[in-house]
């Protein structure tokens, strides 16, 4: 069998040249367009001869196993004798060649492959089936190429944040295989409640992971080359453990569950004991974060400074990870901040003289403690927004001048709510795979951050942008990874920018967030807030005084005439790529459900700008209904939303579980169902519903303005 197929190459290539088969141009870098880029790539003016559809064999001169393949390439099998064979890879370590580097040729009859180790060979595979896939999806011939290839940065993890919710089990893998095909080699798991653990049972959520089942997830990773480390919150962010009766001596104000009392022994015996169940779940993680990050810690007045309190905290945790053969990291900012070294990391106008002024002034402050930090720790210089900054550089070099290991976080999701904006932090990770890069820095986060919860689909682009610069550098500008993102996304016909609607939903979304809720408040902080109702969601029109309305919320008004035609234009590109048969089916879907959402909620404000128009009572007799049909709707709107939504997620927390005291007024944190997805528009609801009431209930209203005709 292995000989008629390689006689049918044969044969099918004297087929072609006879025929006269076109050959590659200009355009054939076009047509194969990877992701990540890689280091080097040379295209010939030839086709290979190779026939794709009986790529089937393949045979290593130095006995190495296939690696784990994906599409084209998971048929393959060994080869007894390289002659029938279409694709030859072997591993050969060289001293000058970094981990995870190889090289890739396709040749007229036959693909090489040469690895520096294991997870070269992952890779090489990786790209492979990438080249495959757009020779199949074109109906292209396989060019005739030589790729070497390597990464910028060793370190390249990404961070999953489940202390809202969980997915379900299977999303994991499956996120875990497209991660790998874009050669992500972390995961750093923010676990919270989310795990069973043994050791503190009291502190796991009712629907955590057991153990056992995380550490599934966890063999899956690193059999592709994804090792996952966990971070279990220390000092500060500790509501999931202080929130319990059990623990509520541990904490370091009696009031808040924010943190923990660094002096009490009881503190570390709990810690550890929630650490080395972590360890069980991902034992083959490197390191382990430590969290710290935003808290202030008085140590019961103990007389201690703030500064002196977290690195007392931070030197016995980071022990107690060296004793486990774990690297710990810790967030920098408390440090940073109790040295008065914050402000010009946030000020990127702020001119160098006056940074290096302020360090003139406060770098004594870090240095009167500089022997308490320490030596085995990395230190994460997190910056989303501002990672070009002076200050920011000056911060990672005082670290690394001083003999510490540092690493920086960049960010995908922060703050946004419903979807990733700002180009999905495009720019931002650029910005920071670059100083990583210039400075030799071993890794870069991508943090992720669950606090207001958008589907994790909605990622996707920030990781491939995260998985482009750390990886491939700088090879490609913006633009040229938003075309090749959509190329392997959602497929080759739709890398032009006609196909572009991500970024078009920036506005609509932005529009949307706060757009039910009056000025100086935000939708987030609406459980947080004294009568939010009548306070802090907006008026509705006046019965006795029409045109007001509309007169206060005039700017709004006129921003949502301008993003309903953007909004109905996105809606009809992401219908055109449906229609035509793109892959990423799901993250279409969820795309689809954003702008279902956002598309409500314009309805029911242009519904009451045309209440507040109404002059006539057989106008307002139809509003009214209209008003009533538009209320009704929601729960449709909703019903479909969760639909989507729970094809993946685990929508509702558990019936006994306890929220936190929500410091930092994550959405997410505040209703143990899905409500909090819809808190502004449950509200406004509510608010319609009693204002239609206060007046006369919806078929005495009617009635009441037939009358008056």
């Amino acid at each position: 069998m292995q000989h008629f197929k390689f006689l049918k190459t044969i044969i099918l290539t004297f087929t072609i040249s006879i025929i006269g088969c076109s050959s590659p141009s200009s355009k054939t870098e076009n047509n194969f367009l990877l992701l990540p880029s890689v280091s080097e790539i040379n295209f010939t003016n030839q086709n290979s001869m190779i026939d794709i559809d009986i790529l089937d064999f393949a045979y290593s001169p130095t006995g190495d196993s296939l690696p784990i393949r994906y599409g084209s390439t998971k048929k393959l099998k060994i080869a007894d004798l390289a002659e029938n064979s279409q694709i030859e890879f072997s591993i050969l370590s060289h001293e000058n060649q970094v981990s995870e580097s190889y090289s890739l040729e396709i040749e007229s009859n036959k693909i090489k492959i040469e690895a520096q180790d294991k997870a070269g060979l992952f890779y090489a595979f990786v790209t492979l089936n990438q080249l495959l896939e757009d020779a199949r999806n074109q109906q292209l011939t396989l060019p005739l190429v030589k790729i070497k290839d390597s990464p910028k940065i060793a370190f390249r993890p990404i961070h999953i944040d489940v202390k809202h919710h969980l997915e379900k089990k299977s999303y994991y893998f499956d996120l875990i295989d497209e991660l790998a095909q874009l050669k992500i080699n972390g995961i750093i798991i923010e676990i919270e409640d989310k795990l069973k653990y043994k050791r503190r049972p009291e502190v796991a959520s009712q629907d955590a992971l057991s153990i056992e089942e995380w550490k599934a997830i966890s063999n899956y990773a690193v059999n592709r080359n994804i090792k996952i480390s966990p971070l279990v919150q220390g000092l500060g962010h500790a509501s999931f453990v202080l929130k319990h009766d059990k623990n509520l001596h541990l904490r370091d104000n009696p009031k808040s569950d924010w943190a923990f009392n660094p002096l009490n022994p009881e503190t570390y015996s709990l810690q550890y004991d929630l650490y080395l169940d972590a360890f069980e779940a991902f034992p083959h993680g490197e390191y382990l974060h430590v969290g710290g990050d935003e808290v202030h810690t008085t140590g019961r007045k103990s007389g201690k400074s703030a500064l002196e309190l977290n690195l007392i905290w931070l030197n016995k945790v980071c022990s107690f990870a060296a004793e486990q053969d774990r690297i710990p990291i810790f967030w920098d900012d408390m440090p940073l901040k109790q040295a008065g070294l914050m402000g010009p990391i946030y000020d990127a106008n702020m001119p160098s003289i006056t940074v290096d002024s302020i360090w003139a002034a406060n770098e004594p402050n870090l240095n009167r403690f500089i022997d308490q930090f320490p030596k085995n720790c990395v230190y994460m210089r997190w910056n989303y927004h501002l990672a070009e900054s002076y200050g920011n550089g000056k911060v990672m070099d005082w670290f690394s001048t001083n003999g510490f290991s540092v690493m920086g976080a960049t960010a995908g999701q922060t703050r946004w709510t419903l979807m990733p904006q700002r180009e999905s932090n495009i720019d931002q990770i650029r910005i920071f795979a670059e100083q990583s890069i210039t400075r030799n820095y071993n890794g870069l986060l991508l943090t992720l951050w669950d606090d207001d919860s958008p589907h994790f689909e909605l990622y996707k682009r920030g990781i491939s942008a995260f998985a482009e610069f750390t990886w491939g550098g700088l090879n490609r500008s913006k633009p040229e990874f938003k075309k090749v993102y959509r190329h392997r996304m959602f497929g080759s016909d739709f890398k032009s920018e006609e196909y572009e609607f991500i970024d078009r939903l920036d506005k609509p979304v932005a529009l949307w967030t706060n757009l039910l809720v009056e000025n100086g408040t935000h939708r987030n902080a609406l459980n947080k807030v004294k009568n939010p109702i009548d306070e802090h969601i907006i008026d509705l029109p006046e019965f006795d005084n029409k045109g007001s309305w509309i007169q206060k919320y005039s700017k709004r008004l006129a921003e949502l005439q301008i993003q309903s035609r953007e909004l109905n234009k996105i809606r009809k590109t992401i219908a055109l790529i449906q229609t035509e048969g793109a892959s990423a089916k799901y993250n279409l879907e969820i795309y689809n459900q954003v702008i279902n959402l956002v598309g409500y909620n314009f309805k029911l404000m242009k519904s009451l700008k045309a209440f507040d128009n109404a002059r006539l009572p057989k106008d307002e007799i139809k509003l009214i209904e209209n008003m009533k049909s538009l209320v009704e709707e929601f729960d449709i709107v909703r019903e479909q939303f969760e639909e989507v939504y729970g094809k993946t997620r685990i929508l509702n927390k558990p019936d006994n579980y306890i929220l936190d005291q929500d410091h930092h007024r994550h959405p997410a944190n505040q209703s143990i169902n899905f409500d909090w997805q819809f808190k502004a528009e449950l509200m406004l609801l509510t608010k319609i519903k009693n204002h239609i009431k206060t007046h006369m209930s919806w078929e005495e209203g009617t009635k009441a303005i037939i009358e008056k005709m």
